[in-house]
């Protein structure tokens, strides 16, 4: 199961959902979104997030009290592609910096429910979505203006742009910068290759893999 808990923790997708199902900004919206650049690259997003995608992915992982990133991952694509990626990404990477992404989702995933906890946000029932399906939604929901999938755009999507940063700044303070980049960075390519491998093949690969 380790090689599992790997890949899945890529898809962050526990944190990273819904800009398919988020609510349309107006154009002063839009253009600060294109100003504006998240701490890792690619540009942010403000709009409202899809929380119901949010509550899809946790159960789709055991749900909250039991949430497992292996559980989810293999429920949308299979063990197989998910053990395949696992070793695709610690040739691309090193077995160090495969682990520091892991632990580096592993703290978002702890910081993100905290800081939501603590701003008072009430997660709705999740949305209809599971399998493959699911996996595209979130695939969808980090891919920017510029046609890249953007791990700082997914995460803004998760809960909100403020609540992404707060959650930044304690990876940071935790685990330090250059692991935080680490763990976007892989971040950016594991998504990637899950979009490839869903034949979303207009998804472009960000600047930072």
């Amino acid at each position: 199961m380790k090689t599992t808990t790997l890949f899945l923790a890529a898809a962050m997708a526990a944190f990273a959902v819904g800009p398919v199902l988020a609510e349309s900004v107006d154009s002063a919206d839009v253009k600060h979104e294109q100003a504006a650049i998240n701490m890792f690259g690619g540009p942010i997003y403000t709009g409202e997030p899809a929380l119901a995608v949010t509550a899809a992915l946790v159960k789709a992982g055991g749900g909250a009290e039991s949430f497992s990133f292996a559980n989810a991952l293999v429920s949308m694509l299979g063990e197989e592609t998910v053990n395949a990626e696992v070793a695709k990404l610690t040739k691309q990477y090193g077995e160090e910096e495969v682990n520091t992404f892991i632990g580096g989702m592993d703290m978002a995933i702890g910081f993100g429910l905290k800081r939501a906890s603590e701003a008072g946000v009430i997660m709705p029932e999740p949305a209809d979505l599971s399998g493959v399906e699911l996996a595209k939604t979130l695939v969808e929901a980090g891919v920017a203006p510029d046609g890249a999938f953007w791990s700082g755009y997914l995460f803004d999507k998760a809960l909100s742009n403020k609540l992404h940063n707060q959650v930044m700044i304690d990876i940071n303070a935790s685990a330090g910068y250059e692991k935080d980049k680490v763990t976007h960075k892989i971040l950016n390519q594991a998504m990637y290759d899950v979009a490839q491998a869903l034949q979303m093949k207009d998804v472009k690969l960000a600047d930072l893999h």
